[in-house]
């Protein structure tokens, strides 16, 4: 029989993980594109549940006792949503070509799966909002349920992680029909822009 936890755990893990942010936009990125989305969306979902795993374990109550490492993953990723940013702008300028029929971009080098794994990995735990949110608050919410409700916590918020990133990333293809016009792409590519610098300026006035 599933523990209420299990369900608990699901529900808060839902609703942390579908807000809009730089590694979702990215994931669905990859899956319009059908590129490598296997392992992008097993690299979101892997790191994921280590930080659940982490935080259901203790380790929120560790991070929330040593606030300057919250502050050196906030000005790194403030910088890599800058430069992202601006990476998503320049395409959006120059416009990189529409979509083809066999889900490759047109006038666009295609992404290596390192250059692919390494941008998801900065993109998942470059970012602070993670640790405060999955870790200290999903982590310590779960670490709170006795024993073994706090190991069903943990899975049932492990499987909404799995299953968001995996209909992100499939189900991202469904809206290849819109992507085969390059203006789709520069819109994209523009308001991908626009969250990157958003989310950038919200990180650099928390410093401030």
């Amino acid at each position: 029989m599933i523990d209420p936890a299990f369900w608990r755990g699901m529900a808060l893990g839902a609703s942390l993980i579908m807000a809009i942010g730089a590694q979702n936009a990215f994931v669905l990125r990859q899956g319009i594109l059908r590129r490598h989305v296997g392992i992008v969306v097993m690299v979101c979902a892997i790191c994921d549940m280590a930080l659940i795993a982490a935080g259901v374990a203790g380790m929120g109550g560790l991070i929330a006792a040593y606030p300057r490492f919250i502050t050196i993953v906030t000005w790194g990723g403030a910088a890599f949503l800058f430069l992202y940013g601006l990476r998503a702008w320049r395409a959006a300028f120059r416009g990189a070509g529409a979509l083809q029929a066999d889900g490759s971009r047109a006038a666009t080098q295609e992404m290596s799966w390192q250059r692919a794994i390494g941008l998801v990995l900065m993109l998942s735990l470059l970012n602070p909002h993670v640790y405060l949110d999955t870790v200290i608050l999903l982590g310590g919410i779960g670490a709170r349920e006795p024993s073994p409700g706090n190991v069903w916590f943990a899975g049932g918020a492990m499987i909404a992680s799995i299953l968001w990133f995996t209909a992100l990333g499939y189900g991202a293809r469904l809206l290849a029909p819109l992507f085969s016009r390059a203006r789709a792409w520069q819109i994209l590519d523009g308001v991908v822009g626009l969250m990157m610098w958003g989310l950038c300026a919200g990180l650099v006035a928390q410093q401030m």
